[in-house]
């Protein structure tokens, strides 16, 4: 079962935790269609936050049909959002040999996070990005 992790300190709304928390794990594949998320009692006393919290984060969730409520039931999955990020993936082997080198070479998590990001800004924000990493010569 998803289990949730809250950073108070990060700056994200807490709701907005549970969302991305729930989207990363359908993208990932460790959620899929059918599968039951943790009921609000179960993540209130996980994560010692108020349970409308809970509750508006699932509502969003199911606002972008990713979830359906059932009543007396509990909150289900609808659909993923799997790809070529699931767990079994080469590249997430490859991108976890990357992540083992960068710590080897003394980076830290805020470090490894800022570098990806840097990377991630300039592949998808530069002209003509569509994802795909672009090369010299090429047509549009």
């Amino acid at each position: 079962m998803l289990a949730y992790r809250i950073d108070r300190h990060s700056g994200v709304a807490t709701y907005l935790q549970i969302v991305q928390q729930t989207k990363q794990a359908l993208r990932l594949g460790l959620l899929e269609a059918g599968d039951k998320l943790p009921t609000a009692r179960e993540v209130v006393e996980a994560t010692a936050i108020n349970p409308n919290t809970v509750l508006k984060a699932y509502r969003e969730l199911e606002r972008e049909g990713l979830v359906e409520a059932r009543r007396g039931l509990g909150t289900f999955v609808r659909r993923t959002l799997g790809g070529a990020a699931s767990a079994d993936s080469p590249l997430r082997g490859e991108l976890a040999d990357w992540a083992a080198r960068a710590r080897a070479a003394g980076l830290e998590r805020d470090d490894v996070t800022a570098l990806f990001s840097a990377v991630l800004d300039q592949l998808y924000t530069a002209p003509g990005a569509d994802g795909a990493a672009g090369h010299e010569g090429d047509s549009i």
